[in-house]
């Protein structure tokens, strides 16, 4: 079928578009790999901090047996790479394995630089915090750093309904646990664990952003003036949704509304000053997808 010449140049603009789409991707991920790296070399490992995960078993070897940490990340990435082009394809494994080798050669490139602090709870906060960071920025990116990255992206398909952080934290409590044994320190592993709580907390900010908002259904005769209001003061819309009173039998208009948690204040005043006696629920509202939030086409991660 002959394609017009309108068609051919959308077809040229969408693969310009997913090129450079791509290699916008690429650049994340390199900057990522960077921000992983700084936090293993300069603040974990010469701290001795063994943050779960295959970082943690890298550091965990690296005391053992001597070789570098960044190559140990790298050779204990392979079979779970592996695992991870079975199940998810080579294109997916083609980043994660970029990001993998980028990680582990910027840790071997840093590590001659020693710690920036000695002091283990700066070292956890500045480690975990900049861990969050990167893996965010990766994930985002559409791919992973290898090791529990993958594993976790496996178990996101199963559960679903468990964030990323949580199935990070239930993941590196084990490693953690083992480097308590291994490094005969259980201060140490303490400290490690606190950089996966932060770490943990942090990822999910990162992916998920600060959605936290609050959801308002609001049943008053004045409805019309609370929403001319809402659209005019807050720049925020609204939704009618068609109710009954089960005692009076009057049909009501309920409004619904999403306002993200500083506005809420000013939104209960409204609703107070038009209508001392309407009828408001508030509840929380974690993750929202839609216009001025997450997009709803995009993975979930």
């Amino acid at each position: 079928m002959k394609i017009s010449k309108e068609q051919e140049n959308e077809i040229h603009y969408e693969e310009e578009k997913t090129f450079k789409r791509r290699i916008l991707d690429y650049l994340t991920i390199t900057a990522a790999s960077a921000i992983y790296a700084v936090a293993v070399s300069l603040f974990l490992d010469p701290n001795s901090l063994a943050p779960g995960g295959v970082t943690g078993i890298a550091i965990i070897l690296n005391r053992i047996t001597g070789l570098e940490t960044g190559t140990w990340m790298f050779a204990v990435n392979i079979p779970i790479l592996i695992l991870g082009m079975w199940k998810f394809g080579w294109r997916f494994i083609l980043s994660t394995l970029y990001c993998t080798m980028m990680m582990s050669a910027f840790t071997n490139l840093l590590s001659p630089l020693g710690a920036l602090t000695e002091d283990p709870l700066l070292a956890s906060l500045a480690g975990g915090s900049l861990m969050a960071v990167s893996l965010g920025l990766v994930f985002k990116a559409g791919a992973t750093s290898g090791g529990t990255d993958i594993i976790v992206k496996l178990l996101r398909l199963r559960l679903p309904h468990l964030k990323t952080g949580l199935l990070f934290l239930l993941t590196d409590a084990v490693i953690v646990t083992a480097s308590a044994f291994v490094f005969q320190n259980i201060d140490t592993a303490l400290y490690a664990g606190l950089v996966v709580f932060i770490n943990s907390i942090l990822l999910d900010m990162v992916l998920y952003g600060r959605d936290g908002a609050k959801m308002f259904f609001i049943i008053s005769d004045n409805h019309q003036v609370i929403v001319k209001r809402l659209l005019e003061e807050l720049d925020i819309s609204a939704t009618y949704i068609s109710g009954q009173g089960a005692y009076s039998g009057s049909v009501k208009n309920v409004i619904l509304c999403i306002v993200k948690k500083h506005l809420s204040p000013k939104l209960e005043e409204i609703v107070r000053q038009e209508d001392p006696r309407a009828f408001t629920i508030i509840t929380s509202a974690t993750e929202i997808y839609g216009e001025g939030y997450k997009n709803i086409f995009s993975e979930k991660l």
